[in-house]
């Protein structure tokens, strides 16, 4: 049941990338509109749950929503620099190494000499992943408009992905506690990089859906983590590859080459045996 739970967010988080391509707006405005529908699921779910937010909720809470405002406006920009198809592989696989590796050495999550073999197979698997569907075939065609400008991006979107669960899983703080406080600061973070980027938009209101999306992700996620930790709840959580992969080729139009296609597949399967065996760690 655990493992079921941890899978839910895959499936909202996947198509994330796909709903807020087809609703529009710069970086800016779908991240602001993501964070009003993060808030107002953030009050409901306070409204039903109705739990404690000591001090340490609200500063940790907020916190996190801070660092999630870092990542997510930047892989929004690692989208318009270089794709969703190409953005969101990558992403995953760095997250992926990222908070595996925060799981394992932070929190000493791999406990046994098999959980440590399998670790490392499952980064190999990862880094084999991220590599593959990145590469790009010389067609003489334009090819991306700033793959130097995507990558920086997804650096910074990775450490701000990292910081955003890190901080839950140290604080030990609750699923439903959290999730107001958290949806507050990224509010606050995404209206302070949105200054000057002229962030309030038809698409913004556009994508409070998105928002809305994430949260029913966010909070499966932050249940699964308690249950069975920051490393293979996350890694479960980005099996939603597939998902934003294939749809943003198919739905969205992305143009890949035939070899892009076979590097892309075999990538994404690399990067969902990564997760698997992270999962079989349990």
């Amino acid at each position: 049941m655990a493992i079921i739970i941890a899978l839910i967010p895959a499936l909202a988080w996947g198509s994330i990338g796909l709903i807020s391509g087809k609703l529009g707006g710069n970086a800016y405005q779908q991240t602001l509109g993501m964070t009003f529908g993060a808030l107002i699921f953030g009050i409901g779910t306070y409204l039903f749950t109705q739990p404690v937010l000591d001090t340490k909720v609200w500063v940790l809470g907020i916190l996190s929503g801070l660092f999630w405002s870092v990542g997510q406006s930047q892989q929004f920009q690692a989208m318009k620099y270089i794709g969703v198809s190409l953005t969101v592989p990558m992403s995953t696989g760095m997250q992926l190494v990222a908070n595996t590796l925060a799981g394992a050495l932070l929190f000493a999550e791999w406990k046994t000499g098999k959980m440590v073999i399998l670790g490392l197979l499952a980064l190999v698997f990862l880094i084999a992943g991220a590599i593959l569907t990145s590469r790009k075939e010389k067609t003489g065609e334009p090819g991306i408009v700033n793959f130097s400008g995507g990558l920086r991006a997804l650096i910074i979107s990775t450490v701000g992905y990292a910081g955003y669960t890190i901080i839950v899983k140290a604080g030990a703080l609750g699923a439903s506690a959290v999730v107001l406080p958290q949806a507050i600061g990224m509010v606050i973070g995404a209206l302070l990089f949105s200054i000057g980027h002229q962030a309030f938009a038809k698409a913004t209101g556009k994508n409070v859906i998105t928002g809305l999306v994430w949260g029913l992700g966010n909070v499966f996620m932050l249940v699964s983590m308690a249950q069975v930790g920051l490393a293979i709840s996350y890694s479960l959580s980005q099996m939603g590859i597939v998902i934003s992969t294939f749809g943003s080729i198919f739905l969205l139009g992305e143009r890949k080459t035939q070899k892009e296609m076979v590097w892309i597949t075999c990538g994404s399967v690399l990067i969902i045996a990564g997760g698997v065996v992270l999962g079989l760690m349990k």
